[in-house]
């Protein structure tokens, strides 16, 4: 697996959005200074620093210290990186999206692309050399002249700064927002490195780096939950179980978006309506409806409508429905490809629309949804061959568990107030009341900050 997939769609996108500019391959914008293609055997020959972390008490819920001029400097920044890393972590997260929906076909799905690959970068600071290819590999930063013996690095912290800068690129006000929260917790008589934990801190809001002793796992379980729910006002809980007593790491990421419509539904048209979950079975649930302009299109190639929803003021939904007998799993094979061009195909109508009411969450085992993708990577990223070498100074050290917390919070109303204008024409009436999919795509950098599929809104 080399980066030429990844390399290949960056091309066809910013040559087909953005004619003017030169491509540019994403090594060459996240590389290390000075870089070298560094052998497989090699420790490297940069330091290991590391520190001592603080003891997990369930009282003090204190974040770590972070230099916050820092972090300030990095939001709102549009840059090339900013349009290119957009695309990387687009291309992974729906691989990984369909992965999951080819393993769990009847079900809800929400995933997160930013925060599985922010979780991704913070473990690659943290690894060998030898673990650093299949990584890159992966993200599609690997340069294609290495070979196949040694492995030119990238700069990690660069990477999750640029996708720090992605979500600051959201935030519109208390209502339209996107908080991230990373939780580590060590075994106690481990020290930690620095690369590692300002990695954590690069790539979130806030972040707790704990020591814990784990002679007692179901002491260990009900201290790490409980610190957990306390400290993310009760969105993160009962996120570990079964805990090992010779566990080394454990790592949690919580991703939450919320958000309100740019323009607000009519409460008066809400209504209790069927929504088919499949050919045999219907649930009741309330949809929404709005008349107004959209920006649509039919799909009769690939068998679907395509419809976008406008949210804050840099962000949008964009809303896939199959058409009544498509098969949902032949639109989702193409969706690497095809959501581009949906992109450039939208035109603007009059229309109806009936969506039903969502919020979700979700919890995804990150070595489990490599694995759905790909057991020698899951194997080689955070499996039995991953080496983090540079995550600890007790060696062998591993991550034992690292999970991702993903939660999409979507209020009724809107940021402007409803049009109460009749809207001039017959509007197309389109109701959302089969399963579909959805994604949450920043838009000036076209990151997809969520996607998922409604099986069934009443779960």
């Amino acid at each position: 697996m080399r980066s030429s997939l990844g390399a290949l769609l960056l091309c066809c996108y910013l040559s087909g959005s953005q004619a003017n500019r030169v491509y540019v391959h994403p090594f060459s914008l996240f590389a290390v200074a000075n870089v070298s293609c560094e052998t497989l055997q090699t420790k490297t020959s940069k330091p290991l620093h590391t520190v001592p972390v603080a003891p997990l008490d369930i009282e003090v819920m204190t974040p770590d210290n972070r230099d916050q001029l820092e972090v300030d400097a990095q939001r709102h920044n549009i840059t090339t990186k900013t349009a290119v890393l957009a695309q990387l972590l687009n291309t992974l997260g729906l691989r990984l999206y369909e992965a999951l929906s080819r393993q769990q076909p009847g079900t809800n799905i929400l995933l997160s692309p930013v925060n599985t690959f922010g979780s991704l970068i913070t473990f690659y600071l943290g690894v060998s050399t030898k673990t650093a290819m299949p990584y890159q590999d992966l993200l599609s930063l690997r340069i294609e002249t290495d070979r196949e013996d040694c492995v030119s690095l990238v700069d990690g912290h660069e990477l999750l700064k640029t996708l720090q800068g992605i979500n600051s690129l959201v935030d519109d006000g208390p209502k339209d927002e996107i908080t991230t929260q990373v939780w580590t917790f060590s075994r106690q008589d481990a020290q930690l490195s620095e690369d590692f934990i300002q990695g954590t801190q690069d790539f979130s809001d806030t972040s707790f780096t704990r020591g814990l002793d784990f002679s007692n796992p179901q002491e260990a379980e009900h201290l790490v939950n409980s610190f957990l729910e306390k400290t993310s006002n009760g969105k993160v809980k009962g996120i570990f179980k079964d805990l090992n007593s010779s566990s080394d790491l454990l790592f949690v990421s919580s991703f939450n978006f919320q958000g309100n419509w740019r323009t607000a539904f009519q409460p008066e048209k809400t209504s209790l309506q069927e929504f088919y979950v499949d050919e045999t079975t219907t649930v009741m649930t309330p949809l929404m409806t709005h008349t107004g302009q959209y920006h649509y299109h039919n799909d009769k190639v690939r068998r679907c409508t395509v419809v976008k929803l406008s949210l804050s003021k840099r962000s949008h939904m964009l809303l896939v429905l199959p058409h009544e007998g498509a098969n949902m799993k032949d639109i989702e094979s193409k969706l690497l490809t095809v959501i581009p061009v949906w992109q450039e195909s939208l035109q603007e109508g009059l229309l109806e629309l009936s969506l039903p009411k969502f919020s979700m969450s979700s919890v995804n085992d990150l070595r489990d949804l490599l694995t759905k993708m790909s057991p020698i990577v899951g194997a080689k990223l955070l499996g039995s061959e991953a080496e983090f070498t540079r995550l600890s100074n007790i060696q062998p050290f591993t991550i034992d568990q690292a999970v991702n917390k993903v939660t999409f919070e979507m209020s009724e109303e809107g940021a402007e107030l409803q049009d109460k204008t009749q809207e001039a024409g017959v509007p197309l009436k389109l109701s959302i009341n089969r399963p579909f999919f959805f994604s949450v795509i920043e838009g000036d950098s076209r990151a997809v900050l969520l996607m998922g599929k409604i099986v069934n809104p009443t779960l």
